[in-house]
């Protein structure tokens, strides 16, 4: 995509997305060893229950920096909130979102909110292309070291998870 080599004059690229959904899900404890000697055993429980949230996020190309944030559903009004937060993180300049083909990224209710906020562009991938979306990469590799292992009890944990994931990195 010629946004990322090329972008136009005082743009900002962000690529977007969703990631999930993302359930809680116990998971057997790590292998180990009881303090007198026995290996410990435990039932195994892949249970998910019907407690879920997605995250909605933005990278910002030019310097890695990005911005997530959790909701109980993917819908327009999660993405609009996501156009929101990017809007008030860049405060200057045209802004270029590189987005998949996805139905909430170009609802009459997001197209209407585009209209009335100019300097916000989409540039939407072709369908089957998801890799040209540089945010796939960063949700592969930060997601999963963030999730690995983890147990969560409830879609607050996945939450935190999220958040402290984001901030290691430096971010918001």
């Amino acid at each position: 995509m010629e946004l990322y080599t090329n972008p136009p004059p005082e743009a900002t690229v962000v690529c977007v997305d969703e990631l999930g959904p993302v359930s809680p899900r116990t998971f057997p404890p790590a292998p180990g060893w009881s303090p007198d000697g026995h290996r410990i055993k435990a039932p195994l429980e892949y249970s998910r229950g019907p407690d879920k949230v997605w995250v909605f996020g933005a990278l910002r190309v030019e310097d890695g920096k990005t911005l997530t944030f959790t909701s109980r559903s993917r819908n327009s009004k999660g993405y609009l909130k996501l156009l929101k937060k990017i809007e008030r993180t860049i405060p200057r300049g045209l802004i270029c979102l590189i987005a998949d083909n996805l139905k909430i990224h170009d609802s009459a209710l997001v197209r209407k909110w585009l209209e009335e906020h100019p300097r916000i562009e989409h540039a939407f991938i072709p369908k089957e292309a998801a890799w040209l979306n540089l945010i796939e990469g960063w949700w592969h590799v930060r997601w999963r070291h963030a999730f690995a292992g983890q147990c969560f009890a409830g879609s607050c944990e996945i939450d935190l998870a999220m958040r402290v994931a984001t901030r290691r990195t430096g971010n918001s």
